[in-house]
């Protein structure tokens, strides 16, 4: 019986291992459950920092030098009569400046020639020159020349000549007084005399501008008296008003007086003359 057990055990044993091994060798697993992954939220990036050459840096700018143009004019007027008068008055003038910080430049020249019934009444001619270096923003040195000749006067030439000192008390955009002091030599031949003799010389000028009118108006007075004799002087002086007709064009009116203590025999000491005519500025 037990040899029977034994014999039997080692059979189904022996079954199983070989059903074991066949199992090993024909099994197949099958996955019947799938897991798919989409991804649906894809991330894009926009901000791509690409790498690249730095920019040239800019030229410098060219700095243009601030300019400081002459500003000139000319002017001309005439008065004419005729009937119960017959008078003539022709004037013209031309003038011009130029200022920088450091120098103001004005040049100038005059002239008046009339007639009243044929007879020659006025014949003037007059120029001058005067140069300002400024060696701070209101106190300047200047040199000035100035020739006049007056045949009505009988002054047939007066040449002025000398440097000098000068201080702007009031200079703002639109309006200056400046006084100034200093001396000249005058030559001049004045009647049948011809003489030469040294000046102090004492000045003011006053110039306001009316930007929103185009107008201005200006004065200036001086005298010089002979250094020796000081009872031998001279007093020129001017006012006037200018109102702008246009860009270029403005009508001028002013008052000139020149006083001569000592004039030629046997004439006045005062000649005034009023202006009034047409003036073009370039």
């Amino acid at each position: 019986m037990k040899k029977h057990l034994a014999s039997l055990f080692m059979a189904v044993s022996a079954g199983m291992a070989l059903s074991t091994c066949a199992s090993a060798q024909t099994q197949v697993t099958t996955i019947t459950n799938i897991v798919t992954v989409t991804v649906t939220n894809i991330v894009t990036v926009t901000n791509v920092v690409a790498k690249t050459e730095p920019a040239p840096a800019p030229a410098p700018a060219v700095v243009q030098p601030p300019k400081y143009p002459w500003e000139s004019s000319v002017g001309t007027g005439l008065t004419l009569t005729r009937g119960n008068s017959d008078t003539l008055l022709l004037t013209g003038s031309i003038q011009t400046h130029k200022k920088t910080p450091d120098n103001e430049i004005t040049l100038g020249a005059d002239g008046a020639y009339g007639e009243n019934s044929g007879v020659k009444n006025v014949d003037t001619e007059h120029a001058f020159s005067q140069y300002n270096h400024l060696f701070t923003d209101r106190f300047y040195g200047y040199g000035r020349v100035e020739g006049l000749h007056d045949g009505i006067a009988d002054l047939q030439y007066r040449l002025t000549v000398g440097p000098g000192a000068g201080y702007y008390f009031v200079k703002q955009e639109n309006t200056t007084f400046a006084g100034e002091f200093g001396t000249s030599f005058v030559t001049q031949r004045l009647g049948n005399v011809t003489d030469n003799y040294d000046t102090l010389r004492l000045a003011e000028r006053f110039e306001h501008k009316f930007k929103n009118y185009g107008a201005r108006v200006w004065e200036n007075a001086e005298i010089l008296p002979q250094v020796n004799k000081l009872d031998n002087y001279v007093v020129n002086s001017e006012i006037g008003i200018e109102a702008a007709l246009s860009t270029h064009f403005s009508l001028k009116t002013f008052l000139d007086d020149n006083f001569n203590n000592q004039p030629a025999a046997g004439h006045q000491k005062n000649d005034v003359k009023l202006v009034s005519g047409i003036s073009y500025k370039f």
